[in-house]
């Protein structure tokens, strides 16, 4: 009994030292992750001419409200162009891609057909492929169909998902039971009204993950529309925003790219937020099974 009440206090120390190392470890990544949101901030609201004086991370002459107003008033308001052009891809893009990987995950969970093992390893290995490896010959593909320059050199690829349709296979396999789907076709139901009225809403929060997940990778994304697009009135704004900063020579303010970059995070940001408790049930799709 001694030995045992002996080792208790020495259990509890490194339980005690655990937890303080990984809340340490977790303090440092959050610091890590935000300080360049806070800077990102901080800087976008010096006034003109203050930005490379005073300390960067706090504030100094605030003057965000002419900081917005300079990035709308830019060229003609192209900024109000650029977030448009961005939504469009986003919510288009983000929209289909979360349909077809529903589709998809869906058929792979649900039929049985010959080969449907090696199409979702195909789309498994797809996921591990990084992106601008499909950059050039998306480019050559879309150069032979003669639509490059186009909004629909950018929507296209952003409609499909390999991630998507693995995580819907998953939350198909786990949420989807399959003797639900045999009492609607016994009661008449079709293939497309059983998907439609009883697997989707069930799919529901796989479907908002995916759907998060894909607007914020089309919003990010600078590879694909700067190598399809040339025509300033169709870029999205982080293809935009980079021109203004490669411009700053040529009477580009440097606040005006800044400012912008804080701006065109407020739509994601709403978008976490407001689907924040869909996505984390979609992350956790499968976990117990």
């Amino acid at each position: 009994m001694s030995v045992i009440r002996a080792d208790r206090p020495t259990r509890r120390g490194t339980e005690i030292a655990s937890k303080v190392a990984v809340n340490g470890v977790l303090g440092l990544m959050t610091l890590y992750t935000l300080i360049p949101l806070w800077w990102l901030f901080v800087s976008a609201t010096k006034g003109s001419g203050y930005f490379y004086t005073g300390t960067p991370l706090w504030f100094s002459h605030f003057d965000l409200v002419a900081n917005v107003r300079n990035v709308f008033s830019f060229e003609g308001g192209v900024f109000s162009t650029w977030l448009a052009n961005s939504a469009l891809y986003s919510l288009v893009g983000a929209t289909v891609s979360t349909l077809l990987s529903a589709m998809a995950g869906y058929a792979l969970s649900k039929f049985s057909f010959r080969g449907r093992e090696g199409v979702f390893n195909v789309i498994l290995a797809s996921v591990l492929i990084p992106a601008p490896m499909f950059a050039l010959p998306l480019f050559l593909l879309m150069a032979k169909l003669d639509i490059t320059n186009s909004y629909w050199s950018v929507l296209l690829p952003s409609c499909v998902s390999p991630f998507g349709v693995y995580l819907c296979r998953i939350f198909a396999t786990a949420s989807v039971p399959d003797e639900l789907l045999e009492a609607a076709r016994l009661d008449g139901a079709g293939e497309q009204r059983t998907f439609f009225g009883i697997a989707l809403p069930l799919m529901a929060p796989a479907l908002v993950t995916v759907f998060l997940f894909q607007f914020v990778g089309i919003w990010n994304n600078y590879l694909l529309p700067s190598l399809m697009l040339n025509t300033p009135s169709r870029l999205p704004v982080t293809v935009g925003l980079v021109q203004w900063r490669s411009e700053f020579a040529n009477g580009v303010p440097p606040l005006l790219p800044i400012t912008g970059a804080f701006l065109s995070l407020i739509p994601l940001l709403v978008a976490f937020i407001s689907l924040q408790r869909f996505w984390r049930k979609g992350l956790t799709a499968g976990a117990v099974k």
